[in-house]
Order: C-alpha cells, then structure tokens, then sequence
C-alpha cells in the first residue's frame, strides 16, 4: 500500500474539510443542547397544563427528533415542535450530522485505499449515499414519510 503524498499548503479540500469536522462536530454538539432543552422546556408546559410528567423515553426522541408528525407520545401539543425554528434547526444537524460522517468515511477511503480506480468508485458510491440520506432525511423532517 503507498502512501498518500501530503497535502498542499493553502486552501485546499482536505483543510477545508478538517475545519468543517470541527466546526460541525461544535455544532451538532449545540444543537443538541439547544435539543434538550427545548425538549424540557416542553415538558414543564406539559406538566403545568395536565399534571403529568413525559417519560424519559418521550422526552429524549423529542430532544433530538422534534419532528411532530412522526414522533408519537404521550405529549398532547405538538404545534410547538412543528414551527419554523425546531424544521431549521432539523435541516441544520441533519447537514451537519450526514456530511460529518460522509467526510470521516471519506478520510477512512483516502487512507487506506490503496487502487485509484476502487478510490474514484468509492468516492462516487459515498457521494450517492451523502445524497440519499439528505434527500431521506429531507422528506422525514418535511413529514412525507410516516414511520
């Protein structure tokens, strides 16, 4: 197996991406905290207008699956998960989340693939899988598809 040859100083793809994992990584961290406490904030709500507590189960998938129309509990308002704020934040992480781990797979492909042909294929086959899952996600957070 050769080596890679190094990366060229500047601006380049490669330093691109390695500023965009850590600035995604940054991200997906934020947006999960922001997650969990919309998702508290949620519960308070619901427990001053009915007296009952959401089980932690219900209140996890609403942390980081805000998606009112397909999420079912026991939470008997979702109108405040389906306005514009938690959608962009939806589309947000899931930008962040599928390109973190299509560029981490991208790096595994450039170092330890040795053939330039399977490289070009692999490349290709991860940009199609990079497209269906935003495209899958897409419809999901849209609420096209009913799970």
């Amino acid at each position: 197996m050769s080596a890679r040859p190094a990366p060229r100083i500047g601006f380049s793809l490669e330093y691109i991406m390695w500023i965009f994992i850590r600035i995604s990584g940054l991200f997906m961290i934020l947006f999960a905290l922001i997650g969990i406490a919309g998702a508290f904030w949620m519960e308070a709500r619901i427990y001053f207008q009915s007296g009952e507590f959401v089980d932690i189960g219900a209140l996890a998938r609403w942390a980081f699956f805000p998606i009112s129309s397909h999420v079912s509990s026991l939470v008997p308002d979702a109108a405040a998960w389906s306005h514009a704020w938690w959608q962009i934040m939806q589309y947000l992480m899931l930008f962040f989340a599928v390109t973190h781990g299509v560029n981490g797979l991208r790096q595994v492909i450039e170092d330890y693939v040795g053939g330039t042909w399977l490289r070009i294929m692999l490349r290709g086959v991860l940009f199609l899988l990079w497209m269906f899952f935003l495209l899958v996600g897409w419809q999901l957070i849209q609420g096209n598809i009913i799970t």
